[in-house]
């Protein structure tokens, strides 16, 4: 569904008064909770994508959180606040894998692949075999291909909406998708 430019500008002007209720000591707490409350499930599961485990999931989400009421002072509303959000959740979960990949004496990559190994084990885990070999390939991709073909084959995010996540070009993140695409199709007729 398109928005006019009215529903659009109405749009705006309701997140601005929002995050001025963020912003406001005395409004501050009770917007959080709506803030967590409308956007808890959307990040959990943008988080769940590149941290593969629930548990992890759940502190990296806590993790963001609280980030974000720590600095919503100086998010500057020059993006959506949705926007600001995911990419305060993008660095927790990146910085979560590297941190992970360093404790145990691994590289992100290896960390991934053996994480994608332990989904089967996961009880909150309900793919197939054929989402298992999906896991798996997406796991030997460079960082940035996984993080574009996760927004937009699974949370089905726009372009304009991961360039400003992941403050990169339409036309750069539109390549990324294109070659992850294309290695996952060679690296699953492997199999």
């Amino acid at each position: 569904m398109l928005l006019n430019s009215a529903s659009l500008s109405r749009l705006e002007e309701e997140e601005k008064k929002f995050i001025q209720r963020l912003k406001n000591s005395k409004t501050q707490n009770q917007a959080f909770e709506e803030l967590v409350s409308s956007y808890q499930k959307k990040l959990y599961d943008h988080i769940r994508q590149i941290v593969l485990g629930h548990e992890d999931t759940h502190d990296v989400l806590q993790n963001t959180f609280i980030k974000i009421f720590n600095h919503i002072e100086h998010f500057q509303e020059d993006s959506r606040l949705f926007t600001w959000m995911y990419r305060i959740a993008t660095n927790e979960s990146l910085n979560f894998l590297k941190s992970k990949a360093t404790k145990f004496g691994l590289t992100t990559e290896a960390l991934q692949e053996h994480m994608v190994a332990d989904l089967v084990t996961d009880d909150l885990y309900s793919g197939d075999e054929i989402a298992h070999k999906l896991q798996m390939a997406i796991a030997k991709l460079p960082e940035k291909q996984q993080l574009v073909f996760k927004m937009k084959y699974f949370e089905e995010l726009k372009y304009e909406e991961i360039s400003q996540i992941l403050e990169t070009s339409v036309g750069a993140l539109k390549a990324s998708y294109h070659h992850a695409v294309k290695k996952i199709e060679l690296l699953l007729e492997d199999h």
